[in-house]
């Protein structure tokens, strides 16, 4: 072989192969699942299917929870009371919510969810944002992680849900609403400006009913408006801080990152009654299945509570708290239920008529640790309720209870739970 020959076949050409190492300008994944409580009464129940369903309280007081599409098709929607959304559609089936039910598909969800990524954000039992940056190599671009993840939802749970791609979490929750129901809407980083310009004010991420209105005195109705605005302006009309926001959210930015686990700040649950109470008695006893919701979930989630708080809400809706802190934090029903207790029988009612009452628990800790600061303690109550988790666990949710709630239903079946384990955005009252 010549010198010249080999010289020519020791210089190849060096093809540019792909490395699939850069994050991907679109790498936030925001997941919905689609009328979440309705399409799992409709899995456990399959002659709902295609049938207007609404989950909520049947009382006079009742208030939807979810709505399913042939129900929204009639005009209801959640949030709205029972008796105007059945007016609407009066062929719809109303059940009554199953919360143990939906946190269990919300379990599977979540494993789900992390077998794609461990960056998995949940917001609650039925949305999470995920950042699939570095699923790339292994699952493809974060479209086609979107189209992988709905279709193992629906394969392993028989489920719905809908995805928002996008540059960022607050573009990826507005994505996901627009692919509603059951679809996927991919928005590039170069058509961002042109998604966003003629969208409401109350599109953007915090802003509630409150904020628009005063935006719209000052001419600013639409994203565009906002993005254009003067920032003295926006600084008179919301605040500096508010305006730094509104104005990131406007041009399309959002300096939030995918947080895989926060603690949850509080637990709590409260029960809207069909009529007014003025019962001590039935006051007790209510408090008393609240007090064990809350309890069971802070021990589900490992935690434990150094505050308890009484919520009321009077006839004339006057609402009050009371909170008393703990010498040492509480994970079980009797300790919570007697603090609310007390804290009721402070009030001095005197049969005032009472419309809601709640049971929350804060400034959570470890519960490991909140049980170490009492080893002298009796603790028969909270060994009696791990046992009665266990039995749940494998027989049902109610397979085992207290003699004083046998036989007792809860009074309107509005009883709803309520955790607050994410991040608000910053603004008066968040978008729904």
């Amino acid at each position: 072989m010549s010198s010249a020959r080999a010289q020519r076949r020791v210089a190849p050409t060096a093809y540019p192969w792909p490395t699939m190492t850069e994050r991907p300008p679109e790498p936030i994944l925001h997941l919905d699942m689609d009328a979440f409580y309705a399409a799992v009464e409709a899995l456990d129940d399959p002659s709902l299917a295609g049938r207007p369903v609404l989950v909520g309280g049947a009382g006079g007081r009742g208030v939807v929870a979810s709505a399913s599409y042939e129900a929204r098709a009639c005009g209801a929607s959640s949030a709205m009371p029972m008796a105007k959304a059945r007016r609407l559609c009066p062929d719809a089936v109303v059940r009554p919510p199953r919360f143990d039910r939906y946190r269990q598909v919300s379990a599977a969800l979540l494993d789900l969810l992390r077998d794609v990524t461990p960056l998995v954000e949940p917001l609650s039992l039925d949305e999470a944002f995920l950042d699939v940056g570095g699923s790339r190599r292994l699952l493809g671009e974060p479209v086609e992680i979107a189209a992988h993840l709905r279709a193992r939802i629906r394969d392993a749970l028989g489920l719905p849900a809908s995805v928002g791609v996008a540059p960022n979490l607050h573009l990826a929750k507005l994505c996901s609403q627009r692919a509603k129901p059951d679809g996927v809407l991919h928005l590039r980083r170069e058509e961002v400006a042109g998604f966003l310009a003629p969208l409401p004010v109350r599109a953007l991420w915090g802003v509630g009913e409150a904020t628009a209105e005063r935006l719209a005195r000052f001419g600013l109705r639409t994203v565009a408006d906002v993005a254009a605005a003067d920032p003295g302006l926006l600084r008179r009309v919301v605040g500096q801080a508010a305006a730094t926001h509104l104005a990131e959210l406007a041009a399309g930015e959002d300096p939030r990152t995918v947080t895989p686990y926060e603690p949850a700040r509080s637990i709590s649950a409260e029960e809207t009654f069909a009529t007014d109470v003025d019962d001590p008695e039935v006051l007790r006893r209510e408090l008393l299945r609240l007090a064990e919701d809350v309890a069971r979930r802070l021990r589900g989630e490992g935690v434990a509570a150094r505050t308890v708080t009484l919520k009321l809400r009077y006839a004339t809706f006057e609402t009050i708290t009371r909170s008393r802190t703990l010498t040492t934090p509480a994970d079980d029903a009797a300790a919570l239920h007697r603090e609310v207790v007390a804290a009721l029988e402070a009030l001095r009612l005197q049969r005032a008529r009472v419309r809601l009452v709640g049971v929350g628990g804060s400034n959570l800790v470890p519960a490991g640790a909140a049980r170490q600061l009492d080893l002298l303690a009796d603790d028969r109550w909270s060994r009696l309720e791990r046992a009665a988790d266990a039995a749940g666990a494998r027989f049902g949710a109610g397979a085992v209870t207290r003699g004083a709630l046998l036989d007792e239903a809860p009074t309107s079946g509005d009883a709803a739970p309520s955790s607050q384990a994410w991040r608000p955005a910053g603004g008066d009252d968040p978008v729904p």
